[in-house]
């Protein structure tokens, strides 16, 4: 790095000086790495495209306020004296709204769909090289002229195809992005008759939406006996018999539900009716016990990795990057049972399955006994889980005020009628997230793990806050182990603010069953790893452009490798972007480990791609996304999803 540059990283507070008394909240890098904002903006545009920051300036919609983060804004402040600070306060008071700082999500995102970039697009029928006709005929609304496609379609991104070049054959034809390498003079998709031979088919993707199903759910014509058994006694204040469990008797394929689609008999309204079980009744301990399921399935996951449902960077290709490096359990992201039910695709989408999983569950949402059980039992005699998992930590308001996620942890009677519900009707054991409450100075969650151990919960995963805090303090990992105590002996995983292997070790000397990892896999994927092996791994930029290019190799396996594939793949990429920048290189750290709740200071790192990793400057995720994935289209707009991630 150039002595002016260091020169001036101590001015700004990261000189020898201040080493050894680093900032709060601020990652404690080598002081010669350390630069200000306008050198590391400057050595960006100097070694980078010469494309300045193009239309992200000029598109950027009204009301959107990317200022700074405010941990790097305090690195700026070091050294200055009482006076000083107080004119920079004043300045900044001064200064237009725009400039204060950002906070909370970017709502009004815009959201552009790849057909704005695509123009017309090709018929299906074409695209899968049907041998009929079009079923719709002049009513298509498609393209069905494939010389006139090829005239208008944008050029293609790279020379090879993924899919091509894995499999053998990619079945999007011309509409890949891609397809100069896989057609032929005449515009004829090819084959690689060699790849197919060897059985290089695409990877199995289990738990897809059969379309009779989805044509029988839609027309409410999906009969659910055991979950109606079940609940017709528990708003009677009767435990459900030992008989409604074993309604569904279970052959070596798997389990096999009377009523199931195609097989009910009555009308819709009784194989759906909409109106929630309003009152649970008494119920004795002995009864609860004879509620449950004579035989289950056993969850035997005592010391593993447990990677968190994320829906931020697309869940399926993100887990199997993290299975890679050592995740042990995974799990879907969360679905909404009322979705489900009605069949909606986009929902069962978050049901899928790779290969590759050994340990998977799913994750349900749900606020009525009545839709969360008939889901569960739906999901037991249709996909292929390990686990059915019920998601009471979500804090998003979205769901709060329809009495889910954590609302339930203050409704026991709800919450205990769509647990006991969903244990009768389920054949894998059945999990609980919870949060440590609603509110911040009210805990829960110790006089709700004996219930949930009584009324059959097979394992419970504590976050470390409650739905107030949010990300505001850490974990509160004293309260973990108490918890562990009231919930023993059901088995109690912890989650909250793991970035390292001492992390941890701390988090399993509380007597937790094992850790749940979440934000920490979206800093670090290579975390299972390094607490496997117990190291830190001072892992190259080349390495983690490899990751990269792996997840965009799986997001077009799994969203395909046309326009509208490629484009969802890239903004799940720049997503996940927003949170690698906060990773900080092992090698630059002066203090091991970084901590999770500590942001970096602007940085040079030991080459251009290391610092351009580390910008949290959105257009420079962009950036990154070109060298994957291609040139982004011409009005291509990204907005991070919090506000905080990105500044001018």
């Amino acid at each position: 790095m150039a002595e002016g540059a260091a020169d001036e990283a101590s001015v700004d507070g990261g000189g020898d000086s201040t080493a050894s008394a680093p900032e709060r909240g601020v990652a404690p890098i080598k002081s010669q790495y350390l630069t200000t904002k306008e050198q590391f903006h400057e050595f960006l545009e100097a070694r980078g495209q010469k494309k300045a920051s193009r239309e992200t300036e000029a598109v950027e919609p009204d009301g959107c306020d990317l200022a700074e983060p405010e941990a790097k804004r305090v690195r700026l402040e070091d050294g200055q004296t009482e006076d000083e600070q107080k004119e920079k306060a004043a300045e900044l008071q001064e200064q237009p709204p725009a400039q204060k700082r950002a906070r909370g999500q970017n709502k009004g995102r815009p959201h552009l769909k790849p057909n704005h970039y695509d123009g017309d697009r090709l018929c299906p029928s074409l695209v899968q090289g049907s041998a009929t006709k079009c079923f719709y005929g002049d009513r298509c609304r498609f393209q069905h002229d494939v010389g006139l496609y090829l005239e208008n379609k944008p050029a293609d991104l790279g020379p090879h195809c993924v899919l091509f070049e894995t499999f053998g054959k990619c079945p999007y034809g011309v509409t890949c992005r891609f397809a100069g390498a896989h057609l032929g003079p005449e515009g004829q998709n090819l084959i690689r008759e060699e790849v197919v031979a060897r059985g290089a088919q695409p990877p199995p993707v289990r738990n897809g939406l059969d379309k009779a199903l989805q044509q029988q759910l839609r027309k409410r014509k999906v009969c659910f006996e055991r979950a109606e058994q079940a609940l017709r006694q528990l708003s009677q204040g009767q435990p459900p018999g030992l008989t409604s469990a074993a309604t569904a008797p279970v052959t070596p394929e798997g389990p096999v539900a009377e009523g199931a689609p195609g097989q009910g008999s009555g009308d819709a309204q009784q194989a759906l009716p909409s109106s929630p079980v309003q009152t649970c009744g008494t119920l004795t301990d002995e009864d609860i016990v004879r509620l449950r399921p004579c035989e289950k399935k056993r969850l035997d996951i005592g010391g593993k990795l447990y990677l968190a449902p994320l829906t931020t960077c697309g869940n399926l290709p993100f887990r199997r990057i993290c299975k890679r490096f050592g995740a042990d359990v995974t799990c879907g992201e969360m679905a909404v049972c009322t979705s489900l039910l009605q069949g909606q695709t986009s929902e069962w989408a978050l049901l899928k399955r790779h290969h590759s999983e050994d340990l998977f569950g799913v994750q349900l949402e749900g606020a009525f006994p009545d839709t969360m059980t008939r889901c569960a039992e739906l999901l037991n005699r249709t996909i292929e889980v390990d686990f059915v998992d019920i998601n009471v930590g979500c804090p998003i308001d979205l769901v709060y005020k329809k009495g889910g996620g954590c609302a339930l942890m203050s409704r026991a009677t709800k919450f205990r009628q769509i647990v006991l519900g969903m244990n009768q009707v389920l054949d894998v054991p059945l999990t609980v997230k919870i949060r440590t409450g609603v509110q911040e100075r009210t805990n829960l969650a110790h006089r709700l793990l004996p219930e949930l151990r009584t009324w059959g919960a097979a394992l419970v995963t504590l976050h470390g806050r409650s739905r107030e805090q949010r990300y505001t303090k850490l974990a509160d990992w004293q309260y973990i182990e108490q918890c562990v105590k009231a919930a023993s002996p059901m088995p109690l995983f912890g989650n909250g603010d793991i970035l390292s292997y001492e992390d941890a070790n701390r988090a399993m000397q509380t007597g937790v069953t094992g850790v749940m990892i979440a934000r920490g896999a979206l800093l670090k994927p290579w975390l299972f790893t390094e607490i496997k092996e117990q190291r830190h791994w001072d892992i190259s930029s080349s390495e983690r452009l490899d990751i990269l290019r792996d997840f965009t190799h799986y997001g077009l396996e799994h969203w395909g490798s046309d326009t509208q594939g490629v484009e969802k793949t890239r903004r799940f990429l720049l997503e996940w972007l927003s949170f690698l920048c906060r990773y900080v290189p092992v090698g630059l750290l002066e203090r091991l480990p970084q901590k999770i709740n500590e942001r970096p200071p602007y940085y040079l790192g030991r080459d251009y791609l290391e610092t351009l990793m580390a910008s949290q400057n959105s257009a420079d995720w962009v950036r990154i996304s070109e060298m994957l994935l291609g040139p982004v289209p011409p009005t291509f707009v990204f907005l991070p999803k919090h506000k905080a991630n990105s500044y001018k």
